[in-house]
């Protein structure tokens, strides 16, 4: 019996994980202690993990399914599970069915623990956590013996920095869009049961412990349809393509394509001949870390910790970025939106800033020039810029600041990891791609053929922009 318990920040998960661990003799499975114990045993995916976060950008998603999947082959084949937190996405959901079925084994039921928004929030706002040990406290509903002082390790308690009424519900709002798909895809395999998770934590137990007995016995009640329209995760949005009245002017844009596509090449023709903001988010978290912001230190505070920084950091930098004066001419956001749930954010973000897109340019380039490409880049480490052996060799660095002495190849851009982020792409970009087909902003652009010939091509689909 493989089990996943899924549920908001707040609303239990971790307290009542450990009680059906205990109570049911299950692998326990949490995210983010195994990315704290690649990262502390040095282990390769580890490494791998941490040079994203030293570089101050965001793991790929193909590194969180990595270190599941290693964990997974490893755990004795005859020993029960219990997913704490993951799946969290529908993509996710998919990975996971898709191993387990190479594994002979199945996930037999999904435990949604749900709660009120105002009840989370309070929870949350209350919230106290072990440096040590991240036992989790609150001060009304769960206050350590000594205050301060954790009751199991005795480590001190701390206030998460992330536990602050305007981040909790730029969370909340994060966490709904993803998971509404994640509930209809559980409920549509008939695997999804729902929990009460705002009553007191003995109750809460027994409902789940019941649950999960009757899981056992194959004897479940599964959520309905009718149980999940009633949850009502998300609000109806205005389409990104809906005309909305008073908006400032300027060229928005987005480009999306896979790695190695030119995307920023060809930002570089936004930002210099449009005057562009070229805005992609791996800059923005240097930015933001280096000028040691509010979001910079919130988004230190996980890579610290060995964890990774959630959706909801990335997208209040977005939108502080967005919202700053110079933007005002228009911008092009490079690796951002990744997935369905960041396009639905970007959705909110851009309404309420008063600002629309005018278009989408999806750089379409195949698998295989893809990896004939990243198997020849290499990155400057000093200023970021991107060399090609064949195509762009280094000449003079454009910011005159090395000879090219600091030049090197990103351990994923090894023909096997491009082949498994291809993979990861492709999954997550096509929810992406008829998400903004539908909204009428897709515009496809053949990537391929030499930088003169692409820019040719994006200058043709600007120009026909700026004039409509």
């Amino acid at each position: 019996m493989n089990i996943a318990l899924i549920g908001p920040s707040g609303v239990g998960k971790g307290t009542q994980a450990d009680k059906l661990v205990a109570k049911f003799d299950l692998a326990h499975l949490v995210t983010g202690e195994l990315f704290r114990e690649k990262l502390e045993n040095r282990r390769a995916i580890g490494l791998l993990a941490k040079k994203y976060i030293d570089r101050g950008e965001l793991a790929p998603d193909e590194l969180v399914d990595a270190m599941v999947e290693e964990w997974l082959w490893d755990a004795p084949p005859d020993k029960d599970i219990l997913f704490d937190g993951f799946p969290r996405t529908r993509y996710q959901a998919r990975f996971l069915d898709d191993l387990f079925s190479q594994m002979n084994r199945r996930l037999e039921a999904v435990i949604y623990l749900e709660a009120p928004d105002e009840v989370i929030i309070e929870r949350l706002l209350g919230r106290l956590i072990c440096h040590r040990c991240q036992s989790s406290y609150h001060l009304k509903y769960h206050p350590p013996a000594v205050a301060g002082v954790c009751d199991r390790c005795g480590g001190a308690l701390y206030q998460r920095p992330d536990d602050i009424l305007p981040i909790i519900r730029v969370r909340l709002r994060a966490f709904h869009r993803v998971t509404e798909s994640l509930l209809h895809y559980y409920r549509d395999t008939d695997r999804l049961i729902l929990i009460d998770g705002s009553g007191e934590i003995d109750q809460v137990s027994q409902a789940l412990i019941e649950a999960v007995e009757a899981v056992r016995r194959q004897e479940a009640k599964m959520a309905s349809r009718e149980d999940v329209a009633e949850i009502q995760l998300l609000k109806r949005r205005a389409p990104l393509a809906e005309p909305i009245p008073g908006l400032r002017q300027g060229l928005n844009l987005v480009m999306i394509g896979g790695p190695g596509s030119g995307k920023g090449t060809q930002a570089e023709y936004f930002k210099n001949e449009l005057k562009l903001q070229h805005i992609s988010t791996g800059d923005l978290f240097r930015e933001n870390i280096k000028h040691n912001t509010e979001l910079g230190r919130l988004a230190k505070t996980y890579m610290d910790r060995g964890e990774l920084v959630p959706d909801e950091v990335t997208e209040a930098m977005v939108e502080e970025r967005l919202a700053r004066p110079d933007t005002e001419a228009g911008f092009v956001l490079d690796g951002f939106p990744r997935t369905l749930p960041q396009a639905e954010a970007l959705t909110e973000i851009l309404n309420h800033l008063q600002r629309r897109l005018d278009g989408v340019l999806y750089i379409k380039v195949s698998d295989a020039e893809i990896i004939k490409r990243l198997s020849g880049r290499l990155i400057c480490k000093e200023c970021q810029c991107s060399f090609h052996i064949s195509f762009n060799p280094f000449k003079r660095c454009p910011y005159n600041k090395c000879q090219g002495e600091y030049l090197y190849q990103r351990d994923d851009d090894h023909p096997e990891t491009v082949k498994n982020r291809l993979r990861t792409f492709h999954s997550q970009t096509l929810p992406l791609l008829n998400y903004f087909q539908d909204a009428g902003l897709l515009i496809e652009i053949n990537g391929e053929g030499d930088v003169k010939e692409v820019k040719d091509r994006v200058k043709a689909v600007v120009k026909r922009l700026v004039i409509a």
